[in-house]
């Protein structure tokens, strides 16, 4: 008998039910669309897609639903963590998680972060944070380093002007209603598995209904940073790691 190659072949990876057939419309390298695969590879491996509901504001996120073959509820910039509130206490048996980059979760929607979690609002909350409001010029956000050059810091970020990058996700560990706080990246297939494991941890606990999981994932923005994929990659390393240090934050009992 003949062999078909699919018979040959061994299948190492296959694109999870929840994610459309859309064509992206995120840069070159960045990492909006790994963290999208990552997500809805956990939601699909758990069986709970029918079962999710995402909340996507205002950024590069934006078009999230083109993506993810879930229900999706649009938000006003900076209010997905409220809308999910309202999402999750109408409908309490729903998993809800909002999707937010550092401009809108830690600027314009800081104090709806800050509430949401201090009320240990039963939702998975994912950060991405690339230190720069990427979709609409590049100018500085909460999270710009020191020094870091932006469409609005063209001499680099002052912090004795401007203030020093805001370390949200340290911020949201103290809150009592926080039970789990990480912060990822997916820029090596190492990183990646750490990510998805955070989502899959943080899913279960919302299940439970232990409170706020806070899973922060810092990325690049090759776009506007100016640089190509690879340096951008390199400049990560070396410099928004050893701000944003990865690794968990703030660990259940149940994790140790």
């Amino acid at each position: 008998m003949s062999t078909t190659v699919n018979e040959t072949m061994e299948i190492v990876y296959e694109k999870p039910k929840t994610l459309t057939e859309s064509p992206t419309h995120y840069c070159p390298g960045c990492g909006h669309g790994v963290v999208h695969r990552v997500l809805m590879e956990v939601i699909d491996e758990m069986g709970i897609g029918e079962q999710t509901v995402g909340i996507a504001p205002v950024g590069c996120s934006v078009f999230a639903y083109n993506y993810m073959n879930v229900d999706m509820q649009g938000a006003a910039h900076g209010r997905a963590s409220a809308v999910a509130t309202g999402v999750r206490r109408v409908l309490p048996d729903k998993y809800v998680f909002s999707y937010q980059g550092d401009g809108d979760l830690a600027a314009i929607g800081t104090g709806e972060t800050i509430h949401t979690v201090n009320r240990g609002e039963n939702i998975l909350m994912v950060f991405v944070n690339n230190g720069i409001y990427g979709m609409t010029g590049g100018q500085m956000a909460p999270t710009s380093l020191c020094g870091m050059v932006t469409s609005t810091t063209p001499y680099g970020r002052d912090a004795s002007f401007i203030g020093h990058p805001l370390k949200i996700t340290e911020m949201i560990a103290q809150l009592p209603g926080a039970y789990y706080v990480a912060r990822h990246a997916v820029h090596t297939p190492a990183a990646v598995r750490k990510l998805k494991k955070a989502f899959k941890a943080s899913f279960e606990f919302q299940k439970e209904k232990k409170g706020t999981c806070f899973i922060e994932v810092v990325t690049n923005c090759p776009s506007g940073w100016k640089k190509t994929p690879l340096e951008a990659n390199e400049w990560m390393e070396k410099n928004m790691f050893p701000y944003y240090p990865l690794g968990d934050i703030k660990v259940p009992a149940a994790m140790k």
